[in-house]
């Protein structure tokens, strides 16, 4: 899978790169990309990193589960049932049935 193309990204060659780099830091900071040339041919692109929100506001979460479809509650139990076996089991008395645990032993 390639990576894909900047649109209209401002061209700047190895040497700015270089010379400029404190000024090209602070544009890539503000959203900016950049193509990188080496003797006019195009070598890489420096494109700013995307931010992950660590939350998402009420409101905002408000608005995207109105679109979502109501959930039936029984029907979701029910679903579980026929596809999930939960039943419960003590690891321990499992071991012990192998014989995994005797009296004695360290």
């Amino acid at each position: 899978m390639g990576t894909p193309e900047l649109v209209n990204p401002a061209r700047i060659s190895r040497r700015d790169l270089r010379n400029r780099s404190a000024e090209i830091m602070d544009a890539l900071e503000r959203g900016e990309r950049f193509a990188v040339t080496r003797n006019g041919d195009h070598i890489g692109d420096l494109v700013p990193i995307r931010r992950r929100r660590r939350a998402v506001s009420r409101a905002e979460f408000a608005a995207m589960s109105r679109g979502m479809p109501r959930l039936d509650d029984r029907e979701y139990r029910a679903d579980l049932d026929r596809h999930v076996n939960d039943d419960l089991y003590d690891p321990y008395d499992r071991a012990y049935g192998r014989g995994e645990f005797t009296e004695g032993r360290r």
